[in-house]
């Protein structure tokens, strides 16, 4: 679509999730714990509780605070027990939004999330109302590469796709396989990407005027700043006109 780049809206998100680096500890001790009690302690065995002490590490979070978020997760000391809930609705301008929340209080959570939706003129939905348009994929992100070179090396390790544009590469991959293919890139002497997760791709975009794009950034950043929420996914499409808007 003329005017619009997926780019800037990976980037868009990027930055969305620098911000709330200074809850980040909250955020990850939640993960390790809920790793760690789902998978078990040991890091070899335990795919997400690898993934949750990477971002741990990345965070510059002590070894010691990580070691007892996984001790309370296998009951060696005693801690909090969150559940899993995953909230769907549609936010400002109709865009379709997953928020993936870990709670230790579910009628809280309900309450917060949903009031957050009303605030901004959006609307909680039942479970599946917008899942549907959204695929669960690896995804590495490089600011710079080798276009050929990054390509040869992800395809052989099983990714499923390398898309570029803009300065950005991004290596899709299935979720099972991502693991393997952040591995092999690594190995292949690629520098570290500047994202790599197990995320959710939307299949259709949502575009976004100033005032709507002005309204879902507060939406996003109300919902991030909830302790309860450790992600949030949406299909937002915001064209480089308006970007540069924000950004001015």
């Amino acid at each position: 679509m003329a005017g619009h780049s997926k780019w800037a809206n990976i980037k868009f998100r990027k930055g969305a999730q620098d911000k709330k680096r200074g809850k980040v500890f909250t955020k990850v001790i939640r993960e390790i714990v809920t790793a760690a009690k789902i998978g078990g302690g040991d890091l070899a065995a335990n795919p997400r509780l690898r993934a949750a002490i990477l971002t741990a590490r990345q965070a510059n979070m002590p070894k010691d605070t990580m070691d007892k978020a996984i001790k309370r997760g296998t009951g060696d000391l005693e801690g909090v027990d969150y559940q899993e809930v995953l909230f769907e609705g549609y936010g400002p301008g109709g865009v379709a939004v997953l928020v993936d929340t870990l709670t230790d209080n579910n009628n809280r959570t309900v309450a917060d999330v949903r009031h957050i939706f009303s605030k901004f003129g959006g609307n909680m939905g039942t479970a599946g109302c917008v899942a549907f348009l959204f695929d669960k994929k690896g995804q590495i992100l490089f600011d710079d590469a080798d276009e050929d070179a990054l390509m040869e090396a992800a395809l052989e390790a099983g990714a499923e796709d390398i898309i570029t544009g803009e300065g950005v590469f991004e290596v899709l991959t299935t979720p099972e396989d991502f693991e393997t293919v952040k591995d092999a890139l690594a190995e292949a002497g690629f520098d570290a990407p500047t994202s790599a997760e197990v995320t959710m791709i939307p299949q259709t975009s949502a575009t976004l005027e100033l005032k709507q794009a002005e309204s879902f950034i507060k939406f996003l950043d109300m919902l991030e700043d909830n302790d309860d929420v450790q992600n949030v996914y949406s299909n937002v499409d915001i064209p480089d006109d308006v970007m540069e808007q924000l950004d001015g």
